[in-house]
């Protein structure tokens, strides 16, 4: 990581460290989390339970926050699942902070922590995860694209297999297959992993770019999911959004979005 960002991530954690609370939402935004409850949200487990639990215990509200796995002994083996909002949404700017919390679950005890934000949530089957695309939050690789049975392109630079625009050498690639995971990793790591970090995500049409504390993680486009009737891969522009909880205690705050605007969308 170059210089410059390092003194920009440490200007951005300082502004953080002085922000514990959630914040009041601008002018423009509407809160997609309300601080007080999971209204317009609706809680699923993306695996089988290890018990009678509902799916919505795993996410405490307190204090403005969605604590995930807040009520959990460190170590012990917690199923995984997510909550979903009950909207869907297009052409759209959004943005949330999430901050890591110590603890960690089996199976992910010896592993990194790990979380995600997905969009364009449409289907999937009972007990596992909606299709769509992921925004990956992951220690080291926040910023990621999942593709979960569905399709994107972006510029990949061939020498690091990671993202980069054209103009720096990138090259278009392609990933995803259905009922199958493609992976674009992230061009440079923003994360801050002991404070709140801040994701953007913009998604205009079928194109969405990743940024992570005011840095431009990665650009796709030609987002598709995969259409059974027609067997033909078809433009994917607007579905649902979803917060995972995998195996990792971890904080969520100021969900919120907005249209874009005509200019945005031009």
């Amino acid at each position: 990581m170059n210089t410059p960002r390092w003194i920009a991530l440490l200007a951005a954690l300082a502004l953080t460290a002085g922000s514990a609370l959630a914040q009041p939402t601008p002018p423009g935004w509407t809160p997609l989390f309300n601080g007080k409850d999971l209204s317009g949200w609706t809680a699923h487990w993306s695996q089988k339970p290890i018990d009678k639990r509902s799916p919505a215990s795993l996410f405490t509200v307190e204090n403005g926050v969605i604590h995930v796995y807040a009520k959990d002994k460190a170590g012990s083996r917690q199923a995984q699942a997510f909550i979903q909002t009950e909207a869907e949404h297009s052409n759209y700017r959004l943005s949330l902070e999430y901050k890591w919390g110590a603890k960690k679950f089996q199976p992910r005890v010896v592993e990194g922590r790990d979380a995600g934000l997905l969009y364009h949530a449409h289907g999937g089957e009972p007990l596992s995860w909606p299709l769509g695309l992921e925004f990956q939050i992951e220690d080291g690789d926040t910023g990621d694209l999942w593709t979960l049975s569905t399709r994107a392109t972006s510029s990949v630079l061939p020498e690091t297999g990671r993202y980069a625009p054209a103009t720096a050498g990138g090259v278009p690639t392609t990933v995803g297959a259905p009922g199958d995971y493609g992976r674009v990793r992230h061009g440079a790591l923003s994360e801050l992993p002991e404070a709140w970090n801040t994701l953007e995500l913009i998604v205009k049409g079928d194109r969405a770019t990743h940024i992570v504390n005011g840095f431009v993680s990665l650009r796709a486009h030609d987002l598709k999911r995969w259409d059974a009737t027609s067997k033909a891969w078809v433009p994917l522009v607007s579905g649902k959004l979803a917060l995972l909880a995998e195996s990792t205690e971890i904080f969520y705050r100021n969900i919120r979005i907005r249209p874009l605007t005509a200019d945005e969308m031009q």
